[in-house]
């Protein structure tokens, strides 16, 4: 690997974190904003928004894709929007904490993906972050445990979100970055208006709540769908799953340093597994943890 190459995934790695930390910045704002404004309504509304933001900065980017590019992007922001959608109905029927961590399983289901799809062999010492990794959530999040119906269709989307994720990694280029995102996202908006439409969208009353919405749609949306597309044209699947697994860690410091929460040894202990398992696979020498092979031609 060149000089190039390791700041290339480095900065790749970077992205994906800053990513999460995104992720976890915008739950107190949707926990409140959701108080007004429904689900489903707020997803349509949100990648309403980031398609209409990233179609005027690069209005042709869709054009240049090839037509295979397209079709991908197409899958992936079906596999994205319906997990959206099952994540959200799974939420009415299964506590926070616990959908947070079912959801959170893509990084367990994204290895076992990657290996059966794109017949790649994942070394002994990622399994090993992605078991901690796993464990970590499960003490960030779990009081305990019952398998419900909330809980198979949280699961369903955290599948979906693994495919996405291993979609992204053998599908995704450098070059094709802006134009995939677009589609993905404009694909995301349509599954999620479709789900709501039929009884109205009910749309915020507050410049709050719009604010709110805007950051949540261009910062954390569209930029931030952006940036995984084209960190994953850099980084094998499994990595990225298990960098984004950083998101709960995140929620949990926002929670502390802004929601006046305590650190509790919970915390400590579930938030230091995670960055454990995250260092693990970001130091190790790329030999030893990278078995995978990023992209396929489909």
């Amino acid at each position: 690997m060149t000089e190039h190459d390791r700041r290339t995934t480095l900065l790749a790695a970077a992205a994906l974190l800053a990513l999460a930390a995104c992720w976890g910045s915008t739950f107190f704002m949707i926990k409140d904003l959701l108080d007004r404004v429904p689900t489903l309504d707020f997803l349509a509304l949100r990648f309403s928004i980031a398609s209409l933001a990233l179609l005027l900065v690069a209005p042709r980017a869709i054009a240049r894709l090839s037509p295979v590019v397209r079709r991908h992007a197409v899958v992936l922001g079906l596999l994205y929007g319906v997990a959206q959608i099952l994540q959200t109905a799974g939420l009415a029927h299964t506590p926070a904490s616990i959908s947070g961590f079912v959801t959170g399983l893509y990084v367990v289901c994204t290895p076992l993906l990657a290996a059966a799809i794109l017949r790649t062999r994942i070394p002994p010492i990622t399994w090993a972050a992605v078991a901690l990794a796993t464990v970590g959530l499960g003490v960030l999040a779990l009081n305990g445990l019952s398998i419900g119906y909330g809980e198979l269709i949280t699961l369903a989307s955290a599948v979906l979100y693994a495919l996405h994720i291993v979609g992204l990694g053998a599908w995704s280029s450098a070059q094709d970055a802006i134009g995939m995102t677009i589609l993905q996202v404009m694909v995301i908006a349509v599954v999620c208006t479709l789900s709501t439409a039929r009884d109205g969208i009910v749309l915020p009353d507050r410049a709050g709540d719009w604010a709110s919405v805007a950051y949540m749609a261009v910062v954390v949306g569209a930029l931030g769908l952006l940036g995984q597309t084209w960190a994953q044209a850099h980084l094998p699947p499994t990595r990225s799953a298990i960098i984004m697994s950083m998101e709960p860690v995140f929620v949990s410091l926002f929670a502390v340093s802004l929601g006046g929460e305590d650190v509790t040894a919970r915390l400590l202990l579930g938030g230091t597994m995670v960055l454990v398992a995250m260092l693990t696979v970001e130091l190790a020498p790329r030999r030893v943890v990278e078995g995978e092979v990023p992209h396929i031609a489909v």
